[in-house]
């Protein structure tokens, strides 16, 4: 079995399966990717490929005036007839949502055998949505290495104004154009190293939560996953001069940790705690009918939060005593409210499914407990071997001129408090905030938050 960080991206999806020592094989469904200077000219190769001779193809505006010369011409040049979408220009981000999703899905011409989708995050995690409903093939051409879903076979979606991962389907065909990317704006570029950036506690926490809860862990996948950061890491510099290399380098590790995510078949391998503030900040934007910023951007902010949150872990002494009794103080009511003072109009869902998983189980906390107290030495080794130096990082990330705080978005203390509180609850997931949960130790934590904003 050969280590899945040694093979190159064309070998992880030409192979087939890959025997590993998880005893699982993996296998991604991504058929077919390119990438570097000048790759949209292989766009009417892939769409042979994919037997598609008219594609849905979709746009916003912004793609549309970054891609949308490169592409057109070559479907002309090929011959390729197709049908065109545009969203239209929106005064706010336009949020993947069900509006987003009920706009193609009212405009697509059932003569189409194919979904094209031109764009990053919102355009694919839609289009991953529309092509799976439809039972066709997806192409993306990516128009920025601004996020790490464009090989995912799960779209991040607001439904119901909560942030969920829809398993839907991955891009059978990628297109990484270079050329067009390394023109995104600065902002895009930056998002992409913060995704990637987010690799470091992804990592991390599912090691911790292999100990504690037996979640299923692959050490290739995470291998691979270590590998892809270091690379996008050592490259940063580059990558905000517009380098092609760099941006390669970081489109690369995108393309890869969705590869990663479906070999593991969740998304472990690419998000922890750092994309639940994102997630949460998100939430409360959309809750009062404000913008948001980039998802990268915003996971950055939230890497650096989590490093220091995970730095003080490494610090603490697990008590028996506080956690049982910050347990048994525990009250449903009290619960509910805080969770309405986060979520608001999305509360009830969010009360719903907490006690549908038990996410406050005293059993389930007990069970964990007992498996922190008896592997604490680990968890503490866990965190010292995949974790960078988190005032290195920061120094790295401040010299690229990358926002480094909450405050430096506009989000507020408060804002930054929920959404730590907040992220325990809204998926089933063993976070480093969950941890810190069963340690009974919440409220201290929230006060070095305090103190550290």
């Amino acid at each position: 079995m050969t280590e899945l960080a040694s093979k190159g991206l064309e070998q992880l999806i030409t192979e087939g399966e890959h025997p590993c020592a998880c005893g699982r094989l993996h296998s991604a469904a991504l058929r077919y990717v390119k990438i570097g200077p000048g790759a949209v000219r292989h766009l009417a190769e892939a769409l042979r490929l994919l037997s598609v001779s008219r594609p849905f193809v979709v746009f916003d505006e912004n793609t549309l005036a970054a891609a949308g010369d490169r592409v057109l011409s070559r479907l002309g040049e090929g011959g390729i007839p197709h049908v065109r979408f545009v969203f239209d220009k929106s005064p706010q981000k336009m949020e993947p949502d069900e509006h987003a999703v009920g706009a193609l899905a009212m405009a697509f011409d059932p003569g189409c055998d194919g979904i094209l989708a031109v764009g990053s995050g919102v355009i694919n995690d839609c289009c991953k949505v529309l092509a799976h409903a439809c039972g066709l093939p997806l192409i993306t051409v990516g128009t920025a290495p601004s996020m790490d879903g464009y090989a995912s076979n799960s779209s991040s979606m607001v439904q119901r104004r909560i942030k969920v991962s829809l398993y839907v389907k991955c891009p059978d065909a990628l297109i990484c154009d270079t050329d067009i990317m390394k023109e995104a704006p600065g902002q895009m570029l930056m998002a992409g190293l913060g995704d990637m950036l987010a690799k470091y506690i992804s990592v991390c926490e599912w090691r911790i939560s292999h100990l504690v809860t037996g979640e299923y862990y692959c050490e290739s996948i995470a291998g691979l996953m270590r590998a892809a950061v270091r690379r996008c890491v050592a490259m940063a510099d580059g990558l905000m001069r517009r380098e092609e290399r760099a941006v390669a380098a970081v489109a690369e590790g995108l393309v890869l940790s969705g590869i990663a995510m479906s070999y593991a078949g969740i998304s472990r391998p690419a998000s922890g705690l750092e994309h639940y503030f994102s997630h949460l900040w998100e939430m409360m934007a959309l809750e009062r009918g404000e913008a948001s910023d980039l998802h990268g951007i915003q996971v950055g902010v939230g890497t650096l939060l989590t490093l220091f949150l995970m730095e003080e872990l490494a610090k603490t002494r697990p008590d028996r005593q506080t956690a049982e009794r910050a347990m048994r103080s525990f009250r449903t009511e009290v619960w509910n409210e805080e969770v309405r003072g986060i979520f608001g109009r999305t509360a009830p869902s969010v009360i719903e499914a907490a006690g549908r998983l038990g996410l406050n189980d005293p059993a389930r906390h007990a069970a964990r407990l007992d498996r922190i107290l008896a592997h604490w030495e680990e968890i503490l080794a866990i965190l010292r071997e995949e974790l960078p130096d988190a005032s290195q990082l920061l120094g790295k990330m401040r010299a690229l001129g990358m926002p480094c705080c909450p405050a430096d978005l506009g989000i507020s203390l408060e804002d930054t408090r929920k959404a730590f509180r907040g992220s325990r609850v809204i998926r089933d997931k063993y976070l480093t905030s969950t941890l810190i949960w069963d340690l009974g130790l919440t409220e201290r934590f929230e006060g070095m938050l305090r103190e550290r904003y």
